[in-house]
């Protein structure tokens, strides 16, 4: 059956618990609902307050609160997706903050693509309250996420994340440990490494086909079915070849996320040549107008 915001999925059989989440953005929106349709008590909180009524019209089960701090109250656990790491710190910390109105074992779940070290700074923030912490960033963008297929990355203690895991399940195709806190955003910058070099490698074999006046739709189905196969030949190869762009992970949070990569580089001495310079490609995307399209986007700068 599918519910006003999400796929619906069948959802496993954990009980009933008291969540809060906190951001309802493109990722957010749809994961705070599939919480809420397995049966959850849901209370949301948004920077946005139409946005939180949006929510709660599709979700009339849930509720919403004016701070994270009262979205947090009484909440077992408090998922978060926000924007950077300025954006977690807001809702985390302060007299408003969700850290706030947690009760002790009480687990902050942090889903926000962030930095490593803010995630061991409110791991030991949350310590010291008599708090639980995991960073959880998630890989599957907005399609992901409505139907409730997201990969996630988790760091932080093992025996918190097999706490959290049966409750996160229900908007999850793959819920996993990575290890000590900080581990879920080093893998997630792993991933991003991996996007940025498939889609600028996908990028100029595209633009060779067009410019070889090749069928681009027919070499691409042909060589997915090899070596070449990748998930952004599968899902991309063919709206790049026409040039549309209006949907999925935009340029602006890639580069978002890049910096994050170049930023850790920087600080473990990791050699990453080939993703500064799609970092600096995204730039030229940027300049030309292309803030808010798809990352596929990097072939305009071919045409």
């Amino acid at each position: 059956m599918s519910t006003p915001g999400i796929n619906s999925r069948d959802y496993n059989a954990a009980p009933s618990t008291k969540v809060a989440f906190l951001g309802l953005g493109v990722m957010g929106y749809p994961m705070a609902g599939h919480l809420s349709a397995a049966g959850h008590q849901v209370s949301v909180y948004n920077r946005t307050p139409a946005k939180a009524e949006k929510w709660l019209e599709e979700f009339p089960s849930g509720s919403r609160t004016a701070t994270p701090r009262e979205a947090a109250k009484g909440a077992r656990m408090v998922f978060c997706c926000v924007g950077n790491d300025d954006d977690l710190r807001s809702v985390a910390l302060g007299e408003d903050g969700a850290f706030a109105g947690m009760e002790p074992g009480a687990i902050f779940v942090d889903h926000t693509t962030a930095s490593a070290q803010v995630a061991r700074e409110l791991y030991a923030e949350a310590q010291k309250r008599g708090l639980h912490f995991i960073d959880a960033p998630v890989s599957g963008g907005q399609a992901g996420a409505v139907n409730g297929q997201l990969t996630v990355m988790c760091g932080g203690d093992q025996a918190v994340f097999d706490q959290v895991a049966p409750v996160a399940d229900v908007f999850a195709r793959a819920f996993t440990y990575m290890g000590e806190s900080g581990s879920g955003q080093l893998t997630k910058m792993v991933n991003q490494i991996c996007i940025a070099g498939l889609v600028q490698g996908l990028s100029e074999a595209i633009a060779f086909g067009l410019r070889a006046d090749l069928d681009v739709n027919k070499v691409l189905d042909v060589i997915g079915k090899g070596a070449a196969q990748s998930w952004q030949m599968d899902n991309r190869g063919k709206t790049m070849a026409v040039g549309k762009f209006d949907f999925g992970f935009a340029v602006d949070w890639m580069r978002k996320d890049l910096g994050l990569v170049l930023a850790e580089a920087q600080r473990n001495g990791a050699r990453l040549p080939v993703t500064a310079l799609v970092d600096q490609f995204y730039a030229d995307v940027q300049a030309m107008g292309g803030n808010r399209w798809d990352t596929s986007s990097l072939i305009q700068r071919l045409r």
